[in-house]
């Protein structure tokens, strides 16, 4: 990571990249918000907890799913804090809107904060304002910011076009972003050019959810090979028959497999995973 930054920030990035191969595995539980509850019944806590135990890098929640989180999961494995939102419900469900600040994510003892953009959409203009109102949050706090930039809008007839999504990869490294979250273009030769091009390491969306687990690692292992940093991934691992199965193969795959770092044994039982926790 870039030896230039302040000590916080790049301690910060140090608890991120905790495998130091630079590569991620992010899971986000953020959805409830947009799309209301997703994850099939399970409880948060219950999730973050067999994530925690899978090796996963971290998660995304919004604030107030803390209060619903033991910390201790945390100790080995970051939260970031998301700090947008919007519901599909709004006559304009494109037009995200900050609900928290960079502030309230140091007090909850975050890692990182996210910031969903939609580059197309009717509300653009304050969408990448409030980029940058957090972009100088996160420098005064040092920070790590991870933005999630998707073309989606009206005027976006292609959101995989490659050139979109290397634009809105670029306009989150010009406006002080350290990690994208975006798209995969759809073919290892263009996603190469947004991965070659763009200056921050990204990671690709998991994409529509799929049933075979075979199908899920198939497409990271092929953004990989794109060049890409990682992967931020959901549905496919929350909605999985067996979340905990399917986040240790992520890890497994893109962090180096049996001969690199394992998942981190923190000495949980089954019966304690199976355990409901609000």
């Amino acid at each position: 990571m870039p030896s230039h930054l302040p000590f916080a920030r790049q301690l910060r990035l140090r608890r991120l990249y905790r495998h130091g191969d630079q590569r991620l595995v992010v899971v986000p539980l953020d959805h409830s918000i947009t799309d209301g509850p997703i994850t099939g019944g399970r409880r948060v806590g219950q999730l973050v907890r067999s994530l925690a135990h899978s090796g996963v890098d971290a998660t995304i929640v919004h604030k107030g799913t803390l209060r619903c989180i033991d910390p201790a999961w945390f100790a080995h494995m970051s939260l970031i804090v998301h700090l947008s939102a919007s519901t599909v419900h709004a006559p304009d469900p494109n037009a995200k809107y900050l609900v928290a600040t960079v502030e309230e994510a140091v007090r909850h003892g975050a890692d990182a904060v996210s910031v969903h953009v939609n580059i197309g959409s009717d509300e653009e203009k304050q969408q990448i304002a409030d980029l940058a109102r957090v972009a100088e949050a996160c420098d005064r706090w040092n920070m790590p910011l991870l933005a999630m930039m998707y073309p989606r809008g009206p005027r976006v007839d292609n959101p995989r076009d490659p050139e979109l999504i290397l634009h809105a990869a670029s306009l989150a490294a010009d406006l002080g972003a350290d990690i994208v979250k975006t798209l995969y273009t759809g073919s290892p030769e263009t996603m190469a050019q947004v991965t070659d091009t763009c200056p921050l390491p990204i990671l690709v969306v998991g994409g529509p959810r799929r049933d075979v687990l075979d199908d899920t690692l198939a497409y990271v292992e092929e953004t990989l090979g794109a060049g890409a940093a990682g992967v931020a991934m959901g549905r496919n691992v929350f909605q999985a028959p067996d979340p905990g199965k399917a986040a240790r193969a992520l890890v497994d795959l893109v962090h180096g497999g049996p001969a690199g770092l394992r998942p981190i044994d923190l000495g949980i039982t089954a019966r304690e995973l199976s355990r409901p926790m609000s």
